[in-house]
């Protein structure tokens, strides 16, 4: 990945965040979410926008059709406060890394127990 990519990256994660939190009104929307990374395509094209949401599976669902419904008004306004030649076509994906790293911890967590007890006994 070029500097330029990973700084339109780093930008577009603020800016993305920003025009999700303040300007996208959708009461459907269900909780906090929060625009974890964008990877931006090598021709500054299109991007994949990360989310992350605290809550159900069915939550997760609707809030990654809610904001792919959303992404030309996404992508637009926030075309406003960045300054690129083009704006890269947005597209919405999942980030379960927390899920990921939060299913190995009690796993790891599981088998330190299961130790103890065999130690124990």
């Amino acid at each position: 990945m070029t500097r330029r990519n990973e700084r339109v990256n780093s930008l577009l994660v603020e800016v993305i965040a920003e025009v999700v939190m303040r300007e996208v009104k959708d009461p459907r929307l269900p909780g906090l979410i929060t625009i974890t990374r964008v990877e931006v395509s090598s021709d500054l094209k299109t991007a994949k926008v990360f989310f992350s949401l605290i809550g159900p599976e069915k939550d997760k669902l609707i809030a990654l059709k809610l904001l792919q419904d959303a992404a030309g008004f996404i992508a637009m306004t926030a075309s406003k406060k960045v300054v690129l030649k083009y704006f890269p076509q947005l597209t919405f994906k999942l980030d379960d890394t927390l899920e990921k790293h939060q299913r190995i911890d009690d796993l790891l967590k599981q088998i330190d127990i299961e130790k103890h007890s065999r130690h124990t006994e």
